[in-house]
């Protein structure tokens, strides 16, 4: 559905893409993360065909965004971080602006309006003006209007900003229910966000991308956990005899156990000679499992090693 090769633009002396590429695949659902500044609305602006970049080869649905704006343009679905509404017309006559933008044929116009508004929940608005609806119902309405056309491709903004928990859990909802139909990337800094709904990850930093993976695979780790029973004087230093093993870190708990994590020089799985060890040295275990790491925590390693 994507495939951006090579990316590169420049704001002056300042590279806000550098040699960036990646590929989405139909019917993923991608979040695409970074700090302020990391180039997440500038690569979405170069997708969406409302900016050019310096270097580089971007397509969506096969179609080349710089040599065939237009075409691609009627695949994607936006939604800018600041949705684009006016405020003094009603919900039904911004959507039928929107329709006639998009150049949905007259007889198709109010089917494509009626799902759009049923999609998002805000069928009990059409006639109310869109400067009285609220944040949540506001940002509804933008996300009514990306998804008009039936577009393959969603792209959405910081969808969730300046919401309030409540409708932010809701349009998490919403964006779950539109990934059935459309292939979805939106950017946030909001890290549940990315937990929640997402299949994937791309982490930018300096324009540039630290990481591109599934979830599952940034989470994983080889890494173990060791619950003891009751507190050993000795276990790190036996620990650290196994192979495999390059440092053991005495953690504190909350329930008063003692815990250890030991952390592997490789990717060889530590657990079973683990519990060997503690049996041999007849240890109490309470629990051994391979640690998890959090989105946040593969973030913050990143963000440390700049």
């Amino acid at each position: 559905m994507i495939e951006v090769e090579h990316a590169v633009k420049s704001y002056g002396p300042v590279k806000a893409l550098n040699d960036i590429s990646f590929k989405i695949a139909e019917g993923e659902i991608v979040g695409l993360l970074g700090p302020n500044g990391a180039g997440k609305t500038t690569i979405i602006k170069i997708l969406t065909g409302y900016l050019q970049p310096d270097e580089g080869r971007i397509s969506v649905a096969g179609l080349d965004v710089l040599t065939q704006t237009k075409a691609a343009q009627q695949h994607i679905g936006y939604l800018p971080e600041t949705a684009p509404l006016y405020p003094e017309l009603s919900v039904q006559q911004y959507l039928k602006m929107i329709a006639e933008l998009r150049q949905i044929p007259e007889e198709k116009q109010l089917e494509r309006i009626s799902e759009a508004v049923y999609a998002v929940d805000i069928e009990k608005y059409l006639t109310h003006p869109i400067g009285h609806l609220s944040k949540g119902y506001r940002q509804r309405v933008g996300i009514a209007q990306a998804i008009l056309h039936k577009p393959d491709l969603l792209i959405l903004d910081e969808p969730t900003i300046g919401l309030d928990p409540t409708q932010i859990v809701e349009i998490r909802k919403l964006i779950k229910r539109l990934s059935k139909h459309s292939t979805i990337l939106f950017s946030t800094h909001i890290l549940p966000e990315v937990e929640l709904l997402c299949d994937r990850a791309i982490i930018l930093m300096n324009g540039q991308i630290r990481a591109d993976s599934r979830l599952s695979d940034l989470a994983a780790t080889s890494d173990v956990i060791l619950v003891m029973q009751e507190r050993v004087g000795n276990v790190p230093q036996v620990l650290r005899t196994l192979d495999g093993v390059s440092k053991v870190e005495e953690m504190q708990t909350a329930d008063g156990f003692s815990s250890y994590r030991i952390n592997a020089n490789s990717k060889a799985d530590l657990s079973s000679s683990v519990y060997r060890l503690a049996v041999q040295n007849n240890w109490s275990v309470r629990e051994l499992r391979h640690d998890v790491r959090t989105l946040e925590m593969v973030f913050n390693e990143l963000a440390l090693a700049e």
